[in-house]
């Protein structure tokens, strides 16, 4: 029967195996999220450009027949995501609203103009493109004017960009961070294990000997703090779902799969790199030195 001291020893032994692996889920839980924050961003930004707006206003006097085929042409035209024909009296009624008084009643008359309202593919939703497409709708004899918001568009261009180029320095900097982080731990329990490692070169093992079951407990230890951390994402994006119902409509079931694709290479990757090299290092070292670390 196992001792009193070999009992104290195992359970030494399984909280370090345990604490090994929840230190390095919580780092992979950080660049998951990281990531996951870096992908919405991406669906957000586009969610918001494919927001902005575009009115094609039409005279007066256009013809059922030209009428139709001019939404025909909008519709598909690789610009418009969504095309939306707004009635000269659809017009007012939602200008009545706004201002909450009846212009037509003083004016005698509707002086507003049917229109077409088109969201923009995120692609297109910059001043650039818009200016050319302004230009190529009013060739159309049919429409009397184009009218989007150049200050907002423009804004909102500059904004992504400078919310991007922060989100990719802050993901380079925690990527760092958390592959050190990896990479120390799995070090330190190397280091725990380099008199073993040295006993087993002394009694004639090859070094393919030794490394093969430090690899594949790190093979495994990868596997588990990988799955470990895909656990917690989805228990944060069925939180977050549940809060914020709007989130809802950016999310992308293939970005999720590709993201804890990404964490299990990475913490199977990450895991198998710091073992070898860190087996490496007291394969080469010498008995001597192995008291000076």
């Amino acid at each position: 029967m196992p001792n009193q001291s070999d009992k104290y020893t195992n359970r030494k032994v399984k909280s370090s195996y345990f604490s090994t692996i929840i230190s390095m889920s919580l780092v992979l839980f950080v660049l998951g999220l990281l990531g996951l924050i870096v992908l919405n961003a991406k669906k957000l930004s586009e969610y918001v450009k494919e927001n902005i707006g575009l009115s094609v206003i039409i005279h007066d006097s256009i013809k059922e027949a030209d009428l139709q085929q001019l939404r025909k042409n909008l519709e598909i035209a690789p610009f418009a995501k969504q095309v939306t024909f707004v009635t000269k009296e659809a017009a007012a009624e939602s200008l009545q609203k706004d201002l909450g008084e009846d212009f037509i009643k003083f004016l005698g008359f509707n002086p507003l103009l049917s229109s077409f309202d088109i969201k923009l593919n995120a692609a297109y939703a910059n001043n650039d493109s818009l200016a050319r497409i302004e230009t190529r709708l009013l060739t159309d004899p049919s429409i009397k004017e184009v009218f989007y918001q150049k200050s907002l568009v423009q804004a909102i261009n500059e904004n992504v960009k400078k919310i991007g180029l922060v989100l990719l320095g802050i993901c380079f900097v925690l990527s760092i961070i958390s592959v050190a982080l990896i990479n120390n731990t799995i070090r330190l329990y190397i280091y725990s294990k380099r008199f073993l490692i040295k006993t087993m070169q002394l009694v004639g093992a090859t070094q393919k000997f030794i490394s093969k079951p430090f690899l594949v407990r790190s093979l495994w230890n990868g596997i588990y703090s990988s799955l470990i951390t895909i656990a917690l994402m989805m228990g944060l994006i069925f939180v977050a779902q549940k809060n914020f119902p709007e989130l809802i409509e950016l999310q992308d079931i293939n970005l999720f799969i590709q993201l804890f694709v990404l964490v299990i290479i990475a913490g199977i990757g990450i895991n198998l790199l710091s073992t070898y090299f860190a087996l490496k290092r007291y394969l080469k070292i010498q008995t001597d030195d192995l008291y000076q670390l």
